[in-house]
């Protein structure tokens, strides 16, 4: 694979810039695909663009060398991800674009799936020639989830909350709504768009009833799958809100031995019965759910914090304290023992969003000893 080099040029960023924004068209549609663009340039103009819009269909540079027809003879193509080799649903992008008659590739992240990487060589090897790394980090970033999967075979856990400036959930009536204001509310509905799954404790279920969907109509893409994780099948009640027709619903269950289970079946529910918090993420992951968005409560934070399950925090931290050592506390539990032991956020990104404000970072674990 050619590597980004001082043959990059301003003009392979201005039309990998615009991939990359064709790319993002597909963000909270194409899971458990990676999202990707493609630019078609002949003599300084585009011809073709074309991006992935869901599994099973035309990926990103067959949609845009269809769209350049003959055009594309002779002509660069400009995509975000490695074009693939191996055949999955569709036919390999290589065999595409060796036949449209394209003379050069430039392409920014390369393909980790051993099932589909090799484009780069494999096209060389026919005589073209290809550039790779060109804007990989910010075409990285659009498929963080994607690459998390294939080194883990677990899904990407943002971990999200709102609280308080003393670092609580709830009042200790369990009242929490609203903590923020509705800047924060919203963007975290952007957020939630961009997720395959929301992820709740049982707790949450019962306290809060909630819907669980994208409330912002002008959000692209379908709801993501409603999941609540329990030790045992909670009591059911036909009242519910997962329990609509506006997103599908899942419920991973530790124990489902109770005859509540067969109620939630029979009212529509996805009961899944599992060992532990591991088997619900590896079931998610298998099932082509990469990016979980993980909204509480305080007890299920703590555990996928205590198993370093949770790979991102957001945090949209409101100006006003609750107090009382009864309240719902975002971290659930005793924590950490000592300074040693405490987890770190890198890359920290601070927004304000009206009054509140958003923190958010990567989550940097100690090392388990």
């Amino acid at each position: 694979m050619s590597e980004a080099n001082t043959a990059v040029s301003s003009v392979d960023i201005l039309y990998m810039t615009r991939a990359i924004k064709l790319a993002q068209k597909g963000v909270g549609r194409t899971h458990p695909n990676p999202r990707v663009g493609a630019v078609v340039v002949n003599h300084d103009k585009i011809v073709g663009e074309g991006w992935h819009h869901k599994a099973g269909e035309a990926h990103a540079e067959v949609n845009a060398l269809k769209d350049a027809g003959e055009q594309a003879v002779g002509a660069t193509i400009y995509v975000t991800l490695e074009p693939c080799a191996g055949h999955g649903r569709t036919p390999p992008c290589t065999e595409s674009i060796l036949k449209a008659g394209i003379t050069r590739v430039v392409f920014a992240s390369a393909d980790p799936n051993p099932c589909m990487s090799g484009g780069s060589v494999l096209l060389k090897d026919k005589g073209l020639e290809v550039l790779g790394g060109v804007m990989r980090e910010e075409a990285d970033a659009l498929n963080v989830a994607f690459f998390h999967y294939l080194a883990t075979g677990l899904p990407y856990v943002i971990a999200k909350a709102a609280i308080s400036l003393d670092g609580k959930l709830a009042t200790r009536n369990r009242d929490s709504q609203w903590i923020t204001g509705s800047a924060a509310r919203k963007h975290a509905h952007q957020i939630r768009a961009m997720s395959d799954a929301i992820v709740v404790g049982v707790g949450t279920l019962q306290g809060d009833n909630p819907s669980l969907t994208v409330r912002d109509a002008r959000l692209k893409g379908a709801h993501p799958l409603r999941v609540v994780i329990a030790k045992q099948t909670p009591d059911f009640s036909s009242d519910y809100k997962l329990l609509n027709d506006e997103a599908p619903s899942r419920m991973y269950v530790y124990d489902a031995s109770n005859y509540h289970t067969t109620l939630w079946q029979e009212a529509g529910m996805d009961v899944v019965e599992v060992r532990d918090l591991q088997a619900v993420l590896k079931h998610l992951a298998e099932d082509g759910y990469l990016q979980v968005m993980l909204e509480g409560g305080g007890q299920l934070h703590a555990a996928f914090l205590e198993h370093q399950y949770a790979n991102e925090l957001l945090l949209y931290q409101a100006p006003l304290l609750i107090g009382g050592t009864e309240a719902v506390n975002f971290w659930h539990g005793l924590g950490v023992a000592y300074m040693s032991d405490v987890i770190h956020l890198q890359d920290v990104q601070r927004r304000k969003l009206g009054d509140d404000v958003m923190i958010r970072g990567k989550l940097i674990y100690p090392a388990k000893s």
